[in-house]
């Protein structure tokens, strides 16, 4: 899938996992506390909000002493934008926020022939997008945007309450997508799986590796990596021993089946180029300061 870079500075991942992690712990510790009964918990929480404020209250101080530009520089730090989020001290606001998270995202989203627009965001964070294009009819393809644009929108203003997606066009079924079908495979355990494997991966290369225990493809197109499941859509046999080739005509890389022969476009979500059928395709986002892999629960092959 198509790769987002963050330029976070060389030292982006150090650490990083680590801090990602800590509303968990902290909450762990909270709940291990409740063994010593409810004063004891009490005592824990106070301890807890005493530092944060502390620690707020020096970050004002400092933000305070920078110039805008300095600020906006510094919010573009996962950890550091996190922390001036808590305190209320991030320099755009929540709408801003959103819209360029979806920015973020809208070549990946093109590369399925597909766009996203930001409608509105309600008083009780919750956020509506209209999701168009082509890409919609393909359930394995709307499955990675809809990781997509979960993982933007959530990193980009982790206060949100609900995404709500709502048709392009009205359908005589529904003209919003019903809450059980969309965003249904992240609730129900996709995950993101770093993959640092693929920034080995050199341009034109194609390589398979195991990931999650899925089976996977991955090819880089320039400075793209895309990924796919290992899995032929015609023949239904792995992929391994393909390789990519010039297309006719409009020149994009061709992924092969060493097989069945079967042609896929690579850098359009995987479609077959001559007949039915599309390869599984899942998306690649750099999180964290390194590629990582969405793999989706329950998407069929």
């Amino acid at each position: 899938m198509h790769t987002r870079s963050e330029d976070n500075g060389p030292d982006a991942a150090t650490g990083d996992d680590r801090w990602r992690g800590s509303g968990d712990r902290i909450e762990s510790l909270l709940e291990a506390s409740s063994a010593g009964g409810a004063v004891a918990r009490e005592r824990a929480e106070t301890l807890v909000g005493e530092v944060v404020d502390l620690y707020g209250a020096g970050l004002r101080r400092i933000v305070e002493r920078l110039d805008d530009a300095t600020v906006r520089r510094l919010a573009q730090d996962d950890l550091v934008a996190s922390l001036l989020l808590v305190h209320g001290l991030h320099p755009h606001d929540v709408r801003t926020r959103v819209a360029a998270g979806l920015d973020s995202v809208r070549p990946y989203l093109g590369s399925h022939g597909g766009d996203v627009r930001l409608l509105d965001i309600s008083g009780e964070g919750v956020v509506r997008l209209e999701l168009t294009g082509s890409c919609r009819s393909c359930p394995s393809s709307a499955v990675t945007l809809e990781l997509a644009v979960e993982d933007a929108v959530r990193a980009a203003a982790p206060e949100i309450t609900a995404l709500e997606v709502v048709a392009a066009e009205p359908s005589a079924d529904a003209s919003v997508i019903a809450p059980d079908t969309l965003f249904s495979h992240v609730r129900s355990g996709g995950n993101w799986l770093a993959a640092p494997e693929l920034e080995q991966l050199a341009p034109g290369e194609v390589g398979g590796f195991e990931l999650g225990g899925t089976m996977l493809l991955a090819c880089r197109v320039g400075n793209e990596v895309y990924a796919y499941r290992d899995w032929c859509a015609v023949c239904g046999r792995s992929l391994a021993g393909a390789a990519l080739h010039r297309g006719a005509g409009s020149g994009d890389p061709v992924l092969r089946c060493p097989s069945c022969r079967a042609h896929y476009d690579v850098v359009h979500a995987g479609a077959r180029l001559d007949g039915d059928g599309h390869l599984e395709p899942f998306p690649v986002l750099v999180r964290s300061g390194e590629l990582s892999v969405a793999i989706p629960a329950g998407v069929a092959g």
